[in-house]
């Protein structure tokens, strides 16, 4: 095994089996193991379970911004992982199926769909963003370098007239599980009913459904601080504000509950990147068929059959042991993204060679978001995907 790999996600400890002990726990069918470490919590007999993930709040952003004695790391049961990639797409939908991303097949942010032969940007299904052939910046910073704007960008075009995330890698979420099973679930997340849009909504329906009678689940979802992060990193003003924020509104509420195991934790963590744009290297784009999907720090490459051979190196040249470069049959032979049954078209989705950061370097399709995502996530080091479980016994 190339030693990288030793970073791939415990799948018998992550995400996948919180939401199998979930499903266990209100007498629905799993799929996976459950978590030990959930177990031992789930087995008391509150009338009311929430999970409340907070997107990236992984445990290198807990140990960044929170003292040890607050609210959120106090309160540490323990460390588990997130999925391969640990990235949202991946992760979120892992905890929603109780599947593994090799089963359930949402790899990415950027998804290939044979059946449509494009890229599509899954959770918004519109074609992936590409910049303008000949696109160059049109405006300065104040310190006078190279400005890009959306205007570099090719216009946004719907990938299909229905949802080709849900038409060729469908699933059932564990909230529909639990129904159906007999049980009594809701969700507290922007994209299901009743849709709130903000964390207050969202922490105030987790409170309201908290008072109903009977015993029930809620899973809730917040896109903070992952989203500030990838505007400002790790380490800005603004992410220290939205961490202690959101530490202090979820204590606030957590204090309203009564007979209610509060769960909280991340679908992975987060890191600063050093950003590059896979344009500026010509030799390595004259042998791709397409543009490269899933993450910028985890890349699916089609690569022109007369390159395939010589593809390798050339990767090489120009970024070095930055990036574990696999082959399609190397990815499937080590179960990179999961050990379940793998899903049927996740061959055909992985291209030729898959390549994953081992560094702080990611890899975009485009200079926009070179410019203006200088946190990330996805890559394949334990920083990334290592993620807390916070239990709060109220």
């Amino acid at each position: 095994m190339n030693q990288h790999l030793r970073n791939l996600p415990d799948y018998d400890h992550c995400l996948v089996n919180l939401a199998n002990s979930i499903l266990k726990k209100f007498d629905a069918k799993t799929s996976a193991k459950t978590l030990p470490l959930a177990d031992e919590y789930l087995t008391k007999d509150y009338t009311n379970v929430v999970v409340l993930l907070l997107d990236a709040m992984g445990i290198s952003i807990l140990e960044k911004h929170l003292e040890k004695d607050g609210f959120f790391r106090s309160h540490l049961a323990g460390e588990y992982d997130s999925v391969y990639p640990p990235t949202t797409v991946a992760a979120t939908t892992s905890i929603l199926s109780g599947l593994y991303p090799n089963e359930h097949g949402w790899l990415g942010w950027d998804m290939y769909y044979p059946q449509l032969d494009k890229n599509v940007t899954v959770f918004r299904n519109l074609e992936q963003a590409c910049e303008k052939e000949g696109a160059v910046p049109t405006e300065t910073f104040p310190d006078g370098k190279p400005k890009w704007t959306e205007d570099s960008l090719k216009e946004k075009k719907s990938a299909a007239d229905f949802n080709a995330g849900f038409k060729y890698t469908p699933y059932r979420n564990i909230v529909g599980l639990i129904n159906d099973a007999g049980g009594q679930a809701h969700a507290a997340m922007p994209f299901m009913p009743p849709y709130p849009q903000t964390v207050e909504a969202i922490l105030e329906r987790i409170e309201t459904l908290c008072k109903e009678p009977g015993k029930k689940f809620i899973y809730a979802y917040w896109n903070e601080p992952d989203s500030t992060m990838h505007r400002t990193g790790t380490m800005s003003d603004a992410t220290h504000e939205m961490v202690t924020k959101l530490e202090k509104m979820v204590e606030e509420t957590a204090a309203k509950l009564e007979n209610t195991l509060l769960l909280i934790t991340a679908d992975h963590s987060h890191v600063d990147c050093d950003n590059y744009c896979i344009l500026d290297y010509p030799e390595i784009m004259d042998c791709l068929v397409r543009m490269p999907s899933f993450e910028p720090r985890t890349l699916n490459l089609f690569v022109k059959e007369g390159c395939r051979e010589a593809f390798p190196e050339i990767f090489k040249k120009y970024f070095g042991d930055a990036f574990l470069l696999l082959t399609r049959e190397e990815v499937l032979k080590e179960k990179v993204f999961g050990t379940g049954k793998d899903h049927k078209d996740l061959a055909a989705m992985l291209g030729d060679y898959v390549v994953f950061s081992v560094s702080e370097k990611a890899l975009f399709n485009t200079h926009i978001e070179v410019q203006e995502m200088p946190g990330g996530h996805a890559g394949l080091t334990r920083e990334e995907i290592k993620i807390p479980l916070i239990v709060i016994e109220s």
